[in-house]
């Protein structure tokens, strides 16, 4: 097996790190390897924002749905769709009056474009994992940014067309957590055509899952999939996330 392949594999979240600081050449290089990652149409549709700035770091560990950890990290990356750079390109370029010359209609940044953006920035921001991976360096990514997107535009400068596609805080660390689980192969992976799972392999999937689940007298859980549903889809943070999705899609048309 390959370096490349055995850091992939490896890799685990880092939710507790130590005090020592990451090279900056290292973080440096961390972000280049991200710049360098696929990109549709070589457009890089999404900005980067380095906060190694303890106050802020602490301000995100609250606004993320209060995780301490947040702030213990030596330095975040937040990878966010940009297409105000494009759209004001085209402006400064008269594209608009370019369309309505050869009868087309310049919409400004469009749902496709969000997607594609959504797209650059996860593929850059998961080069930017590996990169830190090979360094040695821990990381975990904190879907919460997306939560509270009136405080996160004000406290990033975030303007409109720009939302966060993804927070990732890195440190290093001393403690090696265990590789968790991943569903097997054959409920992921399918050729040619997609597979419609049967009910017996919907069960089958989640056997290691219900197996561990514990039922508790003082809950009303029967199985892991209402335990995880009230953790998760169900939460009151869940709600606040689709709440500020709904609020960033206004502005795509």
């Amino acid at each position: 097996m390959n370096e490349t392949i055995q850091f992939i594999n490896n890799r685990v979240s880092i939710r507790k790190f130590n005090n020592k600081p990451i090279d900056e050449k290292i973080m440096d290089n961390i972000i280049h390897a991200a710049m360098r990652a696929p990109t549709a149409g070589n457009m890089m549709l999404y900005s980067i924002i380095k906060i190694q700035d303890k106050d802020m770091l602490k301000k995100l560990s609250e606004t993320c749905d209060h995780q301490p950890f947040i702030g213990n990290s030596d330095t975040a990356l937040l990878f966010a769709v940009d297409l105000y750079k494009w759209h004001k390109y085209f402006l400064l370029n008269k594209v608009p009056e370019y369309a309505k010359r050869t009868n087309r209609v310049y919409e400004g940044p469009t749902l496709g474009d969000c997607i594609l953006g959504i797209n650059d920035a996860l593929i850059a921001a998961q080069s930017a994992v590996i990169a830190a991976e090979s360094y040695g360096v821990g990381s975990c990514y904190i879907g919460d940014i997306m939560e509270n997107i009136e405080v996160h535009r004000q406290l990033l400068n975030l303007p409109k067309y720009v939302f966060p596609a993804t927070l990732i805080v890195f440190g290093n660390y001393d403690h090696q957590p265990k590789l968790r689980s991943r569903f097997a192969k054959e409920f992921v992976v399918f050729d040619e055509k997609y597979k419609s799972l049967s009910d017996d392999e919907i069960k089958e999937m989640f056997k290691e899952q219900e197996a561990k689940f514990n039922s508790n007298p003082v809950s009303d859980f029967e199985n892991f999939a209402q335990q995880f549903y009230n953790r998760k889809i169900g939460s009151d943070f869940f709600k606040e996330m689709n709440r500020s999705l709904k609020e960033i899609m206004k502005d795509f048309k």
